[in-house]
């Protein structure tokens, strides 16, 4: 009997979804956003803690009204770590702002903070922080470097929710936190995003760029710039499903970790990220591994799908061709890059299929 292929990554959909995206369709209910989108909110800032959370259309979407509701735009700097999904630092290009590239620590895989430092010029607004896989540097010490230079700190948090910094849900620790629903989200709506503030006004701000920069919804009436970044009840009622569960989610995903990492101790030419699973939840499992295409080559011929990390952002077209980054070097993104690896990490992952991809990459490396 044919082994079934393993997926990298695919979404958990229950029964609960199902009949919940029935229900609201029997219900008559509008599709666009509303009471279901509004619970959704709700459930979002009550997990994380925070006074305000408000759904958009996806993670990119966030990131871009965060900065836009902060006042970043044309000739601005925001300083984002080189080590992440383009999406990052393709927001901050969207306002005309300029991506200030730096260099991310070799333990944590996220910004540099002494190198974030030293990149902080008089144009500099903003840090943005990737919680790469839900880890993060020293928060304390980043809080301190935004205070010492008056700088807004924005979290993308994309892969982190669940997450936490001394017992702080990561996405709460700065000015505005981001999370996102794509697919491979612990919580996924298919797409979507989200933004998490306790500040009053900001929130109003961002609430107006969602939605054309109306006067309220509904009316026609615009004081300021917006755009349609809504959500809708649809997706919403999903998400209420999702969130439901997120804490067995967070603990299977620990679990999934652990096993990975009993089954690959002492395999040489496999290396583990350090990860404290008190605070980080890890959206995917990442190794660093030797002889990285060939491994990937092997787990596909063995039925097992899985997936490079991303290449540093510098060297992306959009980005290369920039006079600041024609020569630049960031040697420890590229040295991470080209050894990360994402294994299969699917909450439908069942103890022995995680046994066999354990056992198949031993099998690589006696080879």
């Amino acid at each position: 009997m044919k082994r079934k292929f393993i997926n990298q990554i695919e979404p958990w959909i229950g029964n609960e979804e199902k009949q919940a995206v029935i229900a609201y369709l029997n219900s008559g209910g509008w599709l666009t956003e509303f009471k279901e989108t509004e619970k959704f909110e709700q459930m979002i800032a009550e997990y994380v803690g925070a006074k305000h959370a408000c759904v958009v259309s996806n993670g990119t979407v966030s990131l871009f009204i965060a900065l836009m509701a902060l006042g970043i735009g044309k000739d601005d700097e925001v300083i984002v770590p080189n080590l992440t999904m383009i999406a990052s630092a393709n927001a901050v290009l969207l306002l005309n702002a300029m991506p200030r590239l730096v260099d991310v620590d070799p333990e944590t895989m996220c910004l540099d903070l002494l190198l974030a430092e030293k990149a902080i010029t008089k144009k500099t607004k903003a840090i943005m922080l990737v919680n790469l896989n839900g880890r993060s540097g020293n928060m304390n010490t980043l809080l301190a470097l935004c205070k010492k230079h008056h700088l807004y700190l924005i979290e993308d948090a994309a892969q982190a929710l669940g997450s936490t910094w001394n017992g702080k849900y990561m996405g709460t620790v700065g000015d505005v936190g981001s999370f996102s629903f794509s697919m491979p989200k612990i919580v996924t709506t298919g797409q979507g995003g989200a933004l998490i503030t306790n500040d009053d006004e900001l929130i109003k701000k961002i609430r107006k760029i969602k939605d054309f920069g109306r006067v309220k919804s509904g009316v026609d009436l615009h004081e300021s710039l917006g755009f349609n970044f809504k959500f809708t009840d649809l997706q919403a009622v999903i998400g209420i499903e999702q969130m439901k569960k997120l804490e067995y989610r967070v603990k299977r995903k620990k679990e999934i970790y652990v096993l990975y990492e009993k089954g690959l101790l002492g395999v040489k030419g496999v290396d583990f990220v350090q990860t404290d699973l008190s605070e980080t939840t890890p959206w995917l499992i990442d190794i660093m591994v030797d002889d990285r295409e060939k491994l990937i080559v092997f787990l596909k011929q063995n039925g097992i799908g899985s997936r490079p990390f991303y290449p540093p952002i510098h060297t992306q077209a959009p980005y290369r061709g920039m006079k600041e980054y024609k020569n630049a070097q960031f040697p420890i993104s590229k040295k991470l890059s080209a050894k990360c690896l994402w294994l299969p990490s699917s909450l439908l992952l069942t103890n022995q299929q995680i046994t066999y991809i354990v056992n198949t990459i031993k099998t690589f490396y006696r080879r």
